[in-house]
């Protein structure tokens, strides 16, 4: 479906997993490169005024709805998405699969360490999971050893932290290079994985108040807070619109 003009797909958590799984189980030559994009508000305001960056969303394998935002705006406009698929939560999902059927996970982002520990805690969670390497997200000036890397390890799913919308951007302008893979855009996901960040309590994320757990954790976020505001009333006005 489009919600203001940008694309995101009517899935489940189990229908993505899912998907990308199939995917893997083509043989390298034939899979191309997958990129999955976790969206949220805040990202599917940025499209808007990013034409290149709407276009990687048209492009994508996959536009999840990270954002409970993006599920009061499907349901607003008459067409309710199935449910949130956050970025997080399709790691885990992901490394429970990968782990049972021997796929092996990359993990490309955050700050140096955090990959790593990352890593460990998903292969805690999840014995038998293979991770194929780490690198932090500060490899600006070794882009061309990181990339070889990357194409020496034949990862099956690159989970890259660098942040909306620079890590969508990055991925696309390499597809050539990372033929092959699933590439997914998981932001401050290795930051929860790691230790470093608490993630919201439970209650917070069943009230849908997630995104206002970090706003108070980090007060920092308040300009990117601004953009929900502004996505609720143009969702609204396009309410409004559909009506006449």
């Amino acid at each position: 479906m489009q919600i203001l003009g940008i694309r995101v797909d009517e899935l489940n958590m189990d229908e993505a997993r899912t998907l990308i799984m199939e995917r893997l189980r083509l043989p390298r030559e034939r899979r191309g490169f997958a990129q999955v994009v976790t969206l949220n508000p805040e990202g599917l305001m940025l499209a808007r005024e990013d034409p290149a960056l709407a276009r990687i969303l048209e492009e994508a394998a996959l536009v999840t709805a990270d954002g409970y935002g993006l599920l009061w705006a499907a349901q607003k406009l008459g067409r309710p998405l199935p449910e949130r698929v956050a970025g997080i939560d399709l790691i885990n999902r992901l490394a429970e699969a990968a782990a049972a059927e021997q796929r092996s996970l990359y993990l490309l982002g955050a700050r140096p360490g955090y990959a790593e520990l990352a890593a460990a805690a998903l292969r805690v969670r999840y014995p038998g999971l293979i991770i194929a390497g780490t690198e932090n997200g500060y490899f600006r000036g070794r882009e061309p050893q990181v990339l070889a890397t990357l194409q020496e390890a034949k990862p099956d799913i690159l989970l890259t932290a660098l942040g909306m919308p620079y890590q969508e951007h990055w991925l696309y302008g390499r597809r050539d290079q990372l033929s092959g893979l699933v590439a997914i855009g998981v932001g401050g996901s290795f930051d929860v994985l790691a230790g470093k960040v608490k993630r919201a309590p439970r209650l917070w994320q069943r009230l849908r108040l997630e995104w206002l757990w970090r706003l108070l954790a980090d007060p920092k976020r308040w300009r990117r807070a601004l953009a929900i505001p502004r996505f609720m009333r143009l969702v609204l006005v396009q309410k409004k619109e559909n009506k006449k």
